[in-house]
């Protein structure tokens, strides 16, 4: 039975990381990471690791596996008893012991070759991804749209975080067009329920505009009842609106266009920018 929270994608961006998680198996996550980030979805039952570009051929990508046998919390100097005492020496970490790692029959790629923080995701879901994206496990609503950009070949990054005033912003999709970027929110009731939150929504779109952002908001009963004739069309009309999808070397891709305009594959590798 598939359980929310029994994967978790975690970062790989240093070489000597990656040498004890291969030859010592463990790996360390800081206590306050976890925290913020896992709460309740920790500690899994896998570990999949994401490889940052110090990694070349096997850089933006997740590669491996390994199973979660052991977690403890330690102290920093515990783990690297031979450092000189710092700041750092008390900082605390989950201390995950681990099976050696297993190789993925097929890489799961970042096709923006993307920064991103920890993913709670599922087993079924690491076995058919095929990027990065296709991980994420948050939301029935995001699943439902995610679902349908691909099928239209619209390529996004879910989960995407963008750091605006010194204010740091999780986008459910961004879109990248010629002219300007798309935020698409997918915020289900919440929003209704709770209108205090009007004036924060306010003012993480206004911000997001300073950098180009253009926000859409689609509600759950919007999602479930209107995907094609509401949802879909506002998007497909935005990203004309904005010259079109960036998708680099190629002729940017309008819907409004006659038949004949490049149709990029999901799985274009980005242009050279």
């Amino acid at each position: 039975m598939t359980k929310r929270g029994e994967v978790l994608v975690a970062i790989i961006n240093n070489l000597n990381d990656f040498a004890d998680l291969r030859d010592r198996h463990w790996y360390r996550i800081p206590v306050a990471s976890a925290e913020k980030w896992l709460k309740k979805r920790f500690p899994p039952e896998w570990i999949a690791f994401y490889q940052t570009k110090k990694f070349g051929a096997e850089a933006h990508a997740i590669n491996y596996v390994a199973k979660v046998l052991e977690v403890k919390q330690v102290y920093r100097h515990e783990i690297f008893p031979d450092e000189p005492i710092s700041e750092k020496t008390n900082k605390r970490y989950y201390q995950l012991f681990l099976s050696p790692l297993k190789p993925l029959r097929h890489p799961i790629i970042s096709r923006r070759k993307r920064r991103i923080i920890f993913i709670s995701t599922t087993i079924e879901k690491v076995k058919e991804a095929k990027e990065i994206n296709d991980l994420y496990d948050d939301s029935k609503l995001e699943d439902m749209l995610w679902a349908e950009l691909k099928r239209l070949v619209i390529p996004a990054e879910r989960q995407e975080f963008i750091e605006v005033s010194e204010q740091e912003y999780a986008l459910d999709f961004s879109i990248y067009c010629i002219d300007g970027k798309v935020d698409v929110e997918t915020d289900g009731d919440f929003w209704h329920r709770h209108p205090e939150k009007k004036e924060e929504d306010t003012r993480r779109s206004n911000d997001l505009q300073t950098k180009g952002w253009h926000v859409i908001r689609f509600t759950s009963r919007q999602i479930r009842k209107e995907m094609e004739s509401y949802c879909i069309d506002k998007i497909k009309k935005m990203i004309d609106r904005l010259g079109g999808l960036d998708v680099g070397k190629f002729k940017p891709m309008k819907f409004g266009d006659p038949i004949g305009t490049y149709q990029p594959s999901l799985f274009d590798p980005p242009g050279d920018n």
